[in-house]
C-alpha cells in the first residue's frame, strides 16, 4: 500500500510530471523545461525563458537540440513558454490592439513561480529571450514587467506600433539582435492590418532614456556589429546587427547570453 501511495505521489508531483517532452501546466496554460545535462536535482541553476515566434510552440522549441546543448554548456535550463494559439497577447497587435499585456505578464509570473518551486531554478538569474513575435514579447517584458528578470535578449522583434510612454523599473541589461535585411520584421517596421510593427530605433531610444544609458561604443563579434551603452548602475544595452534577413542563430543567442554573464554579471 505504501508503495502504491508513493508511486501515486511521484507521478502526480509537478517536479516529475513534466519536462522537455511533456507540458508543465500553469493555470489554463503550460510551458516545457529542459534542465542542463548532469544537473544533480537540487542545485539552483540559471534559466532562459524562451518565447517562440508566430505559430510556434513550446514543443517545437524543445526540438531545437542545438539551442538546448548551447544552454546546457552554459549551465542554463531552457524554459519554453507557450503563447495562446501560437501567438502573444500584446498591445497594439493586429488582433490585440487594446491589450495592456497583463494576461501575458501574469502567465510569465506563474511560470517563474512554478519553475522556482518545482525545478530548482535560481530566481535571481532568469533571462527572457525570444525570436520574431517572441522578441516582441521580450521587449514588452523588458519595459513593462522587468522585476523578475536578470536580463533580456530580444531577437528580430520589437513593439507593435510604438513603445510604451514609460517603462517600469528596475532597468535590466538588454541585448537586441536583428538582421539588416529583415523583411518580416523590418528595422523600420511595416503595416499589418490596421496597425504596424514599430521601428526598432524607437524602442532603443525609449530604453536609453529609461535606463539612463550613456555614450555609445562600437565593437564587432563574429557576424555581429554592435553598439553598446552603459549606465551608472552597471546595466548595459547592446544593439547588434547582422547582414541577413529574418533568421535565428543559436550562436547569436549565445552572444547575448555570454554578454549578460560577462558584462552584466548574471
Amino acid at each position: 500500500m505504501r508503495i502504491v501511495l508513493f508511486l501515486l505521489f511521484f507521478l502526480a508531483s509537478p517536479a516529475f510530471a513534466c519536462g522537455p517532452d511533456s507540458d508543465c501546466p500553469v493555470g489554463d496554460r503550460h510551458y516545457r523545461i529542459s534542465m542542463p545535462d548532469g544537473h544533480n536535482g537540487t542545485t539552483p541553476v540559471p534559466a532562459l525563458i524562451w518565447s517562440h515566434g508566430y505559430r510556434g510552440s513550446a514543443a517545437g522549441v524543445m526540438r531545437n537540440t542545438a539551442m538546448r546543448n548551447m544552454l546546457s554548456k552554459l549551465g542554463f535550463a531552457l524554459i519554453a513558454a507557450q503563447g495562446v494559439g501560437g501567438t502573444w497577447d500584446l498591445p497594439y497587435g493586429p488582433r490585440t490592439f487594446d491589450s495592456d499585456g497583463a494576461a501575458e505578464f501574469a502567465y510569465f509570473d506563474a511560470v517563474i513561480a512554478d519553475v522556482t518551486e518545482n525545478h530548482h531554478i535560481d530566481p535571481g538569474r532568469i533571462v527572457a529571450s525570444g525570436f520574431s513575435a517572441g522578441g516582441m514579447m521580450v521587449w514588452n517584458l523588458a519595459c513593462s514587467h522587468p522585476q523578475k528578470f536578470a536580463g533580456f535578449v530580444p531577437m528580430s522583434g520589437t513593439f507593435w506600433l510604438k513603445p510604451p510612454d514609460t517603462c517600469d523599473g528596475p532597468v535590466r541589461s538588454l541585448v537586441h539582435i536583428h538582421g539588416t535585411n529583415d523583411k518580416t520584421v523590418p528595422l523600420k517596421g511595416r503595416a499589418i492590418g490596421e496597425t504596424k510593427q514599430g521601428e526598432v530605433e524607437d524602442a532603443l531610444a525609449q530604453f536609453v532614456q529609461f535606463g539612463g544609458f550613456g555614450p555609445t561604443s562600437y565593437f564587432k563579434a563574429e557576424a555581429l556589429t554592435c553598439r553598446q551603452r552603459a549606465n551608472d548602475t552597471g546595466q548595459f544595452m547592446q544593439y547588434c546587427l547582422f547582414e541577413g534577413g529574418h533568421s535565428f542563430s543559436v550562436r547569436m543567442l549565445e552572444h547575448g547570453l555570454v554578454e549578460l554573464l560577462d558584462v552584466g554579471g548574471i
